[in-house]
């Protein structure tokens, strides 16, 4: 995991932390900077709820994430892009605060279920889930401009615009087409390539990885 009081715009490989999935005890990696704690309670209860198929997953408050989380519905399928969570994200609606108990990771793990890549937190942010790095990144990047997306067409629709809604049966198809894990493993590279352009190149990002171990029990 990224460390806490980190900024994510200065993250590189060294700044990274292991974490021991059952305890949360720092076992590897920066060793001198602190874990998120509520961040461990939440993406160890996903990753142990669903071992086989997440192995990364991206959690943090944007704007938009924000904002559309206060009014705990699930996203419309507004447009093409959004159909990669066609009946694959959920709303959790059930805030209780900062996650510093085991209980409030599991209830957002319970939430998630057994299939869905992507849930909205009531007054907290957003959350997805991936195979890969990748595809988890990916699709919080897609959740986060569906959410602001959502508030604009809201915002025109409440002016008197009517909204054109993806059918069920042509969602379902756009999902079927587009929703695969390789797919969105693919879908990633772009925005990965400008990011470590952005960065400096994979030298940058790649700082400290030599020096990244594992430390005994």
């Amino acid at each position: 995991m990224n460390p806490l009081g980190r900024h994510f715009g200065m993250l590189s490989a060294g700044d990274m932390i292991c974490l021991d999935i059952q305890t949360g005890r720092i076992v590897g990696g920066n060793t001198s900077r602190p874990a998120n704690s509520a961040g461990y309670l939440i993406h160890s209860a996903v990753h142990k709820r669903r071992p086989h198929d997440v192995h990364a997953v991206c959690h943090a408050h944007t704007h938009a994430g924000r904002a559309w989380s206060v009014f705990a519905r699930p996203l419309e399928m507004l447009n093409q892009d959004i159909c990669n969570f066609h009946n694959a994200h959920v709303v959790y609606s059930q805030y209780e605060g900062i996650v510093f108990g085991q209980e409030e990771g599991e209830h957002i793990a319970d939430a998630l279920g057994s299939h869905n890549k992507g849930v909205i937190l009531m007054n907290h942010g957003l959350l997805t889930v991936g195979s890969t790095v990748d595809e988890a990144g990916f699709l919080f990047g897609l959740l986060d401009r569906g959410c602001a997306i959502q508030l604009q067409v809201e915002a025109a629709a409440a002016a008197g615009l009517k909204k054109n809604i993806i059918s069920h049966e042509e969602a379902a198809y756009n999902f079927r087409m587009a929703s695969e894990k390789n797919a969105l493993y693919r879908e990633a590279q772009p925005d990965l390539e400008y990011e470590m352009e952005m960065a400096g190149g994979e030298e940058a990002l790649a700082r400290g990885f030599d020096a990244l171990r594992i430390t005994p029990p």
